[in-house]
């Protein structure tokens, strides 16, 4: 509940967000400072909940997750100062991109596995990414609401885009709700402490510099530079922008159903990076195409490749370490995502500011490109127990 609670008010907030700093008269630029402001505090608030909040309960640091979402919306519904937004954006939880890099991922994503058998970890990921993407989706597709309002009412487009960030703190409030009604029993202290990464140090700092790439690839195409892109060179409204973000991601959920099955077929590391590479070359094709409709349907066929990695990807992780290192692996897999991520986004803006053409998709999907052979070929033999000895080499 609470990752759909999450993912439908970031998929609306991905989309308002550059909508929103550009009707402020904003440069590409400037946006692109704030996106990589929000993807480097959640980096850092990661890294402390991972490697020195390790003993505080997972409960606790989910509902202060929340309280940050309260005050981050009611922030940026509230206020226009651009220093005050992106001091906010540091320290808050506000996502500039279509999945989840904020403190709460980590926290679930340890708490998953030990719900289940191995053989179903994959297809439990699979559930939880495709609630949050399709949530994600929904909200990308609302964002367009405050558009319609403002154009049969007296509201400007300006404040009616505000009402957005005040959806967002208002969700806080009801995932501190859910968190707070979470029973003890979802603590992992019981049957495996957490502990610092031991025996697997090796295995995950090698993940995470590899993770790595594919975010610094992720982060010149992050969904509220996408949009953006999408506003400058096809001149689209929010509604029509939202509306295509939104089905581009009902096909990313959707396929994610794929996911184990194809696992459980090829292994998790072959269907990350087989399933990710044409996802790259439709990106690449979408920059180039010259026509609306056709970049449409590059971008659409891409999304229903580009999320299948996911729960392979997370299933992984948690696959390769011991019940106790979960919780720091996933942190320390993650933080590198996220500060790899924030990069870029200061560069697709000033790129967008210079041109509309879609060199941030081409560089985006390059990059991610490298990331698929440099797993492929680092971590192909790397198996999960549930592969061992079930799959031909």
């Amino acid at each position: 509940m609470s990752r759909g609670i999450r993912g439908f008010v970031d998929g609306a907030v991905a989309v308002a967000l550059s909508a929103y700093l550009e009707l402020l008269g904003w440069s590409g630029a400037r946006i692109g400072v704030v996106v990589t402001g929000m993807l480097l505090g959640s980096a850092a608030l990661t890294l402390l909940v991972g490697v020195r909040l390790g003993g505080v309960p997972r409960r606790t640091i989910l509902r202060w997750g929340a309280v940050t979402m309260v005050v981050c919306g009611l922030v940026y519904a509230s206020t226009t100062v651009f220093v005050v937004l992106l001091v906010v954006g540091v320290i808050g939880t506000m996502n500039p991109s279509s999945g989840d890099v904020s403190v709460f991922s980590p926290v679930e994503q340890s708490l998953v596995p030990s719900t289940v058998a191995d053989a179903d970890r994959t297809r439990l990921f699979a559930r939880y990414t495709f609630t949050g993407t399709l949530a994600a989706a929904l909200g990308s597709l609302v964002v367009g609401v405050p558009e319609w309002v403002a154009d049969r009412t007296s509201i400007g487009e300006t404040a009616a885009l505000r009402s957005v960030f005040g959806a967002y703190a208002l969700a806080g409030v009801v995932v501190w709700v859910v968190f707070r009604r979470l029973s003890p029993a979802v603590e992992p202290h019981a049957t495996a402490p957490p502990t610092p990464l031991g025996p697997s140090r090796p295995m995950v700092h090698r993940l995470a510099l590899v993770f790595a790439v594919d975010s610094f690839g992720g982060g010149f195409v992050v969904q509220s530079l996408l949009a953006l892109w999408l506003f400058r060179h096809f001149d689209l409204s929010t509604g029509a922008a939202g509306a295509l973000l939104f089905w581009m991601g009902l096909c990313s959920a959707v396929s994610m159903f794929a996911s184990p099955r194809l696992a459980a077929r090829i292994g998790l590391v072959r269907t990350m990076a087989f399933t990710h590479m044409p996802a790259q070359v439709f990106l690449i094709l979408a920059a180039v195409a010259p026509s609306l409709p056709l970049a449409v349907v590059f971008l659409t066929l891409r999304s229903l490749l580009a999320a299948m990695d996911v729960p392979a990807r997370n299933s992984y992780v948690m696959a390769v370490v011991t019940p106790a290192e979960r919780a720091a692996a996933a942190s320390v897999t993650q933080v590198p995502r996220s500060l790899a991520a924030a990069v870029p986004p200061l560069f697709a803006g000033w790129l967008l500011d210079q041109s509309s053409f879609g060199w941030p998709l081409v560089i985006g999907g390059v990059l991610k490109l490298v990331y698929d052979v440099t797993l492929l070929s680092m971590f192909r033999h790397v198996r999960p127990p549930e592969e061992a000895g079930s799959l031909s080499r």
